[in-house]
Parts: C-alpha cells; structure tokens; sequence
C-alpha cells in the first residue's frame, strides 16, 4: 500500500509519496490551494489518490515547540478530517515541527539557490513528513 504525504499550508500542500513497500518517500508535487475553500484542492489530490494506489495520508501536524496545538494545527486537523471524508482513505496526524526547516538545511546544502528553494521547499518538507512517518512504521 502506497502512502501520500501532505505538507498542509495556507496557501500550497506539499505532496511526497511513498513506494508500494512503504520505505521511501519521493517528492511528488506542490498543490496552490485556498484554504478558505477547503474542496479546492480536492480535485487534484484526488487525481494523484488514485493514480498512486493510494491507501493512507500522513498528514503534517505543526505543533508549537511546547507541544501544544496552534491556529496552523488546528487547520491541518481538519484538513485530514476533510481527507478522509472526501478521499475515504485514513489518514494520520504527523508531528511536523522541524520538518520545513530540515528541509531547508537539506536544500542550503545542496546549494539550491533561493529561487527554486522557494519552488520546492513544500514538497521537501512533505518528503521529511512522510519519511519520518515510513521510518518509525518499519
């Protein structure tokens, strides 16, 4: 079964997919969405679900540094709520704290320069969320 990785933003999602094992991510793609429309991203996840064989969403859940759940938290609760209603697949909430700035660090040291950084940051931090989600399970 092949796991999608979403990295929930307000105004993109990063998306990453795992193998049919379930031991590596790849980055997949960046989704431009409005997250005052929470269906508008509802077409092309569902495009990548099925074409994927798709049987589960990690989803990123940014924390604050405490533990506690922010304003940013609380959307991507109810962002995966939404996946699994619209996308019937389950879906799971991964503790995503230093994943965009692990991805970050991965992208300075591959000298990529700021512009493209800037173009695939969210599918790298998808990657990191999902990576550290397929590690933990194997």
């Amino acid at each position: 079964m092949k796991v999608i990785g979403l990295d929930v933003g307000s105004k993109t999602i990063g998306v990453a997919v795992s193998d049919a094992f379930g031991w590596t991510a790849q980055g997949l793609t960046t989704i431009y969405w409005d997250e005052f429309d929470i269906t508008s991203a509802d077409k092309e996840l569902q495009k990548i679900i099925s074409e994927h064989e798709i049987g589960k969403a990690v989803i990123g859940l940014p924390k604050n540094m405490n533990g506690t759940i922010g304003e940013r938290g609380k959307a991507s609760e109810t962002f995966a709520e939404h996946v699994e209603e619209t996308h019937n697949i389950p879906t799971v909430l991964w503790d995503e704290r230093l994943s965009t700035i692990a991805a970050e660090r991965v992208l300075l040291e591959a000298d990529v320069s700021r512009k493209k950084r800037k173009k695939v940051i969210d599918k790298m931090a998808a990657v990191m969320i999902l990576q550290g989600y397929l590690d933990q399970n194997n």
